[in-house]
């Protein structure tokens, strides 16, 4: 039993891992699109905030990776927790997920957890633009 109890702490401090990983992503993401804004202030250049849409749809991205492979470890450890402990080969190869177990980094990307934070980021580089746009003119 101790093999096991060995093996899910090590899949559960990956998981740990891409967790907190994932949170600091989403800080950063929110720290450069802001600078962005203020880039963009009326006095600055409008540009800036068209290349806010950059660090918002790769740090999305990125965090639709983390989230896809927190989520295989997870998968991997509803395996393990299974298995007996004469089984326990300490393997952290996730691509023994197969089939409809499987997650994909686009569903993760899109999933209910991650389209509301990302998308009101895009949704406010939008409004700033347009907001920009009407000062301007």
């Amino acid at each position: 039993m101790d093999n096991k109890h060995k093996h899910l702490e090590l899949i559960q401090g990956v998981i740990n891992r891409l967790s907190t990983n994932s949170f600091l992503l989403k800080g950063w993401s929110v720290v450069l699109v802001s600078a962005m804004f203020a880039l963009s202030a009326p006095d600055s250049r409008v540009a800036f905030v068209y290349l806010a849409y950059i660090p918002a749809a790769i740090f999305w991205g990125l965090d639709g990776f983390y989230l896809w492979q927190e989520k295989l470890f997870r998968e991997l450890y509803n395996r393990v927790r299974k298995v007996s402990d004469e089984e326990i080969d300490f393997s952290m190869d996730t691509s023994v997920i197969e089939g409809d177990d499987r997650p994909t980094w686009v569903g993760a990307t899109f999933s209910k957890t991650l389209i509301p934070f990302h998308g009101v980021l895009l949704v406010s580089v939008v409004v700033v633009k347009l907001l920009a746009q009407t000062t301007k003119g």
